[in-house]
Parts: C-alpha cells; sequence; structure tokens
C-alpha cells in the first residue's frame, strides 16, 4: 500500500503446484471413443482456458472444410454469451442496471472476465497446441454427451454447428465449450484479482471439468439476480468453489492453497472494493508443514455489531469546520500493521494491530471490513439535506483517543466528530474497525466542497463521525 505494509502469515510457494497433472484432458473414455475432462491438480484461470481450447481445437478439425481451422465465428459466439447484455448473453447483469453495492461491484468483474477469458481462448487458439499435440486423427475421435442446455449461440455459430459440416456430435463438444467457460467466469466472480486465484479441481464420476460448482452457483446467482447477495454470501460461494470443505462462513477464510479476505486490505479504503474478496499467497494458520494447511473459517469478534459495547468518544476538542487543516503530516507513522490470529477453541478471530506515539492498538479484521462497507463517501443525500441544521457542534478527537476506546466508539449527540489521521491510511482502516458503523464517512481532502456534501453523507441524523 504504497509506503504502508500490511504482514502477517507465511509465504506459499503456488507456482510449484500449477500445471502439474497426473493425466491428460483427452483421454479413452466409452464406446470406444475419447473423451475430455480436467485431470485432477491446481488450476488458475489461463491453466483452464488451455484445456478447454483442446475443445476447440477438436471442433475445427471435425468442422473440416470450408472453414479451415478458423475459430472466429465460434470465438465470436463465445465472446457474445459471456458479454453482460445482448441476446446471447449467459448474464445480462448489464440491462438489469443494478443499483445495490454488491450488484454493482459483481457487475463489473462479470464484464471484465469476460473479455479476458476472450481475449486468452483466441491468444491461446491461435498458437495451435492441441493440434500439434495430438494431430488430425486424435481431435477428429473427441466424442462425448454434454449434460447442459440453454446456451443460446448467434446465428452463424448455428450455421456452422448445426449445419452440413457440423451436427450433434459437434454441438455437444461445443456447447461444453461453451458451457465450461461460463462456469469459468461465474466461479471467480467474488474475487478481484481472479487471475491469480489457484484452485483445485478434483475428477468426480457425475461433474465434468467445472461442473462441481453448479449447485453453488445456482444459489449465487439467485441471490445476486434477486438483489439478496451479502457479503457472507460471497463468503460461502467463494468457499464452495476453492473447495475448501468449510460449513461455516465468516468475513474471510483459509484454505490450502491461501488466504482470501475482503479485497479493500492493501487498498484505499476510500476507493476499495466493499464486497469482493481478494486471494493472498499466505498461510495465515501456521502448520508445520505445507501438506498440513488446513481449513478455518475467520470469524468476527462480535457477531453482531448492534449488540458490542459501546463507548462514549466525548466531547473531543471544540472546533468548527472552517479550522479543518491538517497541519501535521503523520502519514509515515505508522507505516506497518500486523494481523494477528487468535484461536480459541473451535473459533478464530484476527486482530488488526498496529502502533502509534509508543502504544500498541488493535482492532478486530473482522469488524474493520464491515466498518468499511457500511461507511460513507462524501456523495451528498437528499434525503438528509437537513442535517446540516441539526448539528450541534463540531469537535475534533485525536486518534489514539479514539483506539484506546474498548468496544466500539460512538457519542449520543446530535454533533460532528472529525478526527484526522495525517491522511494514513492503515491508520483510517484501525477507525473503520473501531467506531460503530453507522454515520462513518470518509474524506479525502477536506476541502469546502466535499465538506458541502460530507454533511449531507450518511443517516442524515444522529452523531457523524468523519475520518480524513
Amino acid at each position: 500500500m504504497k509506503e504502508k505494509r500490511i504482514a502477517w502469515g507465511n509465504t506459499i510457494d503456488i507456482e510449484s503446484l500449477i500445471g502439474t497433472y497426473p493425466q491428460d484432458s483427452i483421454r479413452p473414455g466409452g464406446n470406444s471413443a475419447l473423451d475430455w475432462k480436467l485431470p485432477e491438480g491446481i488450476y488458475r484461470a489461463k491453466e483452464v482456458v488451455i484445456e478447454l481450447d483442446k475443445l476447440l481445437e477438436a471442433i475445427l478439425v471435425q468442422l473440416g472444410e470450408p472453414i479451415n481451422g478458423d475459430p472466429s465465428v465460434l470465438l465470436d459466439s463465445l465472446e457474445a454469451n459471456l458479454a453482460i447484455s445482448g441476446d446471447v448473453s449467459s448474464l445480462p447483469l448489464g440491462p438489469l442496471a443494478l443499483k445495490d453495492k454488491p450488484g454493482v461491484e459483481i457487475t463489473a468483474q462479470a464484464a471484465r472476465i469476460g473479455e479476458q477469458l476472450v481475449l486468452w481462448a483466441r491468444e491461446i487458439n491461435s498458437e495451435k497446441r492441441a493440434l500439434a499435440q495430438y494431430g488430425r486423427k486424435v481431435l477428429g475421435e473427441l466424442e462425448f454427451r454434454s449434460h447442459c442446455y440453454g446456451h443460446t449461440l448467434i446465428p452463424e455459430a448455428i450455421a456452422q454447428v448445426w449445419g452440413p459440416i457440423g451436427g450433434p456430435r459437434v454441438m455437444q463438444l461445443y456447447n461444453e465449450y461453451l458451457h465450461q467457460f461460463v462456469l469459468l467466469r461465474d466461479a471467480l466472480l467474488p474475487f478481484a484479482n481472479w487471475e491469480q486465484v489457484p484452485f483445485e479441481v478434483k475428477e468426480h464420476t457425475q461433474f465434468k471439468g467445472l461442473r462441481f460448482v453448479e449447485p453453488a452457483r445456482k444459489v449465487f446467482l439467485t441471490q445476486l439476480l434477486g438483489k439478496e447477495l451479502t457479503h457472507k454470501a460471497i463468503i460461502q460461494y467463494a468457499q464452495s468453489v476453492l473447495s475448501s470443505g468449510l460449513t461455516s462462513a465468516g468475513y474471510g477464510f483459509q484454505y490450502p492453497l491461501g488466504t482470501v479476505l475482503p479485497a479493500g486490505l492493501g487498498e484505499s479504503a476510500g476507493t476499495a472494493a466493499r464486497y469482493l474478496l481478494k486471494w493472498h499467497p499466505v498461510q495465515t494458520i501456521q502448520a508445520e508443514d505445507a501438506q498440513d494447511i488446513v481449513s478455518i473459517s475467520f470469524e468476527y469478534e462480535y457477531d453482531d455489531y448492534y449488540a458490542a459495547p459501546r463507548n462514549e468518544a466525548g466531547t473531543g476538542i471544540p472546533g468548527s469546520e472552517d479550522l479543518l487543516h491538517i497541519s501535521e503530516d503523520h502519514s509515515d507513522l505508522p507505516s506497518i500493521a500486523r494481523l494477528l490470529p487468535e484461536t480459541d477453541s473451535d473459533r478464530t478471530t484476527i486482530r488488526f494491530s498496529l502502533e502509534r506515539g509508543g502504544c500498541l492498538f488493535t482492532v478486530d479484521l473482522g469488524q474493520l471490513f464491515r466498518g468499511h462497507r457500511f461507511s460513507y463517501r462524501p456523495e451528498g443525500n437528499i434525503n438528509s439535506m437537513s442535517a446540516i441544521m441539526k448539528r450541534t457542534s463540531t469537535s475534533f478527537h485525536r486518534v489514539e483517543d479514539i483506539l484506546s476506546h474498548s468496544g466500539l466508539v460512538t457519542n449520543t449527540d446530535e454533533g460532528i466528530h472529525f478526527i484526522p489521521t495525517g491522511r494514513n491510511e492503515l491508520v483510517q482502516w484501525a477507525l473503520l474497525g473501531k467506531l460503530y458503523p453507522e454515520n462513518v464517512v470518509l474524506l479525502d481532502k477536506g476541502d469546502e466542497e466535499e465538506l458541502e456534501a460530507a454533511f449531507v453523507s450518511g443517516k442524515g441524523y444522529g452523531t457523524q463521525f468523519m475520518v480524513l
């Protein structure tokens, strides 16, 4: 985070685990035909695309003349399926124009991931790796039943797949090709750094390739499209995709291939995603051997923050917003924060710890992320225009005074409470884990224009905390 750092755990060497598989994806199947299956192993998105290209090359071989190995129409149809709008879109989030915060973030994710997957598909197919590896005879023998319905093709693709040179056999291969790409895109929707996320694929008799994610995907998309998607639901879906085996869900988790936490960690609190997750190549809960890394859910210190103990911030130093000047630059204090896991019985929490003014302060990491999700930016709110008139006072608070309280910090007055941090992002994150998450506004500049919008941001009533 620029010159700031957040340190925890031990690094996991993922690269050595990627791309080594005990079997080939094209192998003998039933009825003397060749089948396609993702072999057991550790994958990232691009490794899956490489294996899926074998299907596309087999389709092109089986279509033969006059296509002559030209994949443009079939890849255009893939692009249309992975787009978030259009007649053949498999996830038409664009026309829905979701306004809820999780919906907005997932919609942007779907567009980003779909576009990159298609770019990879075009790039990898242009290299003709499968043709060089297997030859036309083997690719021409690939045949299996694809148990999936509903993917629509663009007219030009229909003409190729179902035309005189195509038929049911080619259609089965192409249907599976499309479906596996859709599953790959949807499986990675929760992850901001989706290209880097490693996941394990196990071979199941009833599931081909990524089809093991289908049950969890159905639940996830139902919640997304129904505008009922919560942070907990995103965590549950991510755990299912990464085959963690976890049944409980907190705000993050460790699995054998790393640690997954909300994507805001390491980013500026004012601009960071609120609902997406990020994978880290880190073993948070230490094990003596990398083979022994267990899956663990990270729980909130307070399951229900409303019931958490609260303390008053107090009156602070009286002042006026006209006096809001950041006269001291504390951006270099502190420069490092540490994550400290605490396991009690069958429950694991993590403390966000930093040193300031010779004192060590810690907040619950889960509450920190919860505070971020519920925070406001100074965008104004027409429903709270009367808030300016209701404010009874303006005061300033030292960071140390706020962080030294036990429980969560709030106030019962109708005043505005400024907490200058010297724009230290580590301190800003710590404050989000300490302030009761009801009416907290994150400032960027503290200038007149931003303050004018900030005063009418939030709920429009009660104590308002401004963090700069």
